[in-house]
């Protein structure tokens, strides 16, 4: 019998911070599809259980992960048109503003080529925000600029080009696109645990060491033909800090800067610190340590009515002494 999950292959290293989006939903409606945000860490609520459940209309805990969002701008228009396989970009649109800040060189005539693709729309498949994060009024020193995507819902690509139009130089919210009883999947890199050999790593059985001269090792490296030692045999190498999707997280608060100290544990949150900004309290865990880059996006297969959620409490206990 073999041991290990191939459920998630391969084992391998992410290659950047910056989660990877690879589906988006279809949502009729113009908003943008996903954000970026940071782990700060874990609490529990109360609220009054609203599921199928025996324990429907009584109070029940639930464990919480709050993600502190950093200053999230639209900074430009990325267009795709598909060529065979393959998306290529058509242009970028800068904001004059912002070029300095992002370091890019500024060029004139942003109306001129924006006409110029909307004459010759019948080539582009797909448009994406252009946007960046700036974390440096977080707490924990990050001041790093980082660029990414933001996919735009809608029914074709006018409404949606005219969508971006409105928000370019602007500040995106949390509350301009999360409320309430959403449902988010969240993608995030999980923790790295380094080198790990194949007990830890895939669950293999401990050898007889009287038989193999070894305990901690795999029995066999496969069959003779082929011969070769093929990719399903567990071998030792490393361990996590992998991409990871979790899909259907219910949102249970959408929050800002100024009522941010009613969620603050005492002591703050462990290797993070206090949340001063807009955030959200995810029911459930999700991938990754404190301060690691997180997206989240709407919700791709989701099948549940969204209902608001009733909080009685959050629960400001010290996490310090936690293990």
């Amino acid at each position: 019998m073999r041991r290990g999950s191939m459920e998630f292959w391969p084992h391998r290293r992410a290659k950047k911070i910056m989660p990877r989006v690879r589906n988006w939903p279809n949502v009729a409606e113009p908003s943008f599809l996903g954000l970026v945000a940071f782990k700060a860490g874990m609490t529990h609520v109360g609220l009054i259980d609203d599921s199928e459940a025996a324990s429907k209309g009584s109070e029940v805990i639930k464990p919480v992960t709050v993600l502190e969002f950093p200053r999230v701008y639209i900074y430009g228009i990325r267009f795709y048109s598909r060529k065979d396989l393959y998306q290529q970009p058509t242009t970028d649109l800068y904001v004059k503003e912002l070029a300095t800040k992002l370091g890019m060189k500024k060029s004139d005539n942003y109306t001129e080529k924006l006409a110029d693709v909307k004459k010759d729309i019948g080539k582009i498949t797909e448009v994406c925000a252009l946007a960046f994060l700036d974390p440096s009024n977080l707490g924990f020193g990050n001041k790093k600029i980082m660029r990414f995507e933001l996919q735009v819902g809608g029914k074709n690509l006018e409404e949606k080009i005219g969508f971006v139009e409105q928000w370019l130089g602007k500040e995106v919210k949390v509350k301009d696109m999360i409320n309430e009883g959403d449902y988010l999947d969240v993608k995030s890199i999980s923790k790295g645990k380094g080198w790990a050999g194949v007990i830890k790593r895939y669950g293999v059985a401990r050898l007889m060491r009287k038989a193999t001269q070894k305990i901690r090792h795999t029995g066999t490296m496969g069959a003779w033909h082929p011969p070769k030692v093929l990719y399903t045999i567990p071998q030792a190498g490393h361990m996590g800090y992998n991409y990871r999707t979790d899909f259907n997280k219910r949102v249970l608060k959408v929050g800002s800067s100024n009522d941010a100290n009613t969620i603050n544990v005492k002591g703050g949150y462990l290797r993070y610190g206090n949340v001063s900004n807009d955030y959200l309290l995810l029911q459930g865990s999700i991938p990754g340590v404190a301060k690691r880059l997180v997206r989240v996006q709407k919700a791709i297969r989701n099948k549940s009515a969204v209902k608001k959620p009733q909080l009685t409490y959050i629960s400001t206990q010290s996490k310090q002494g936690a293990s």
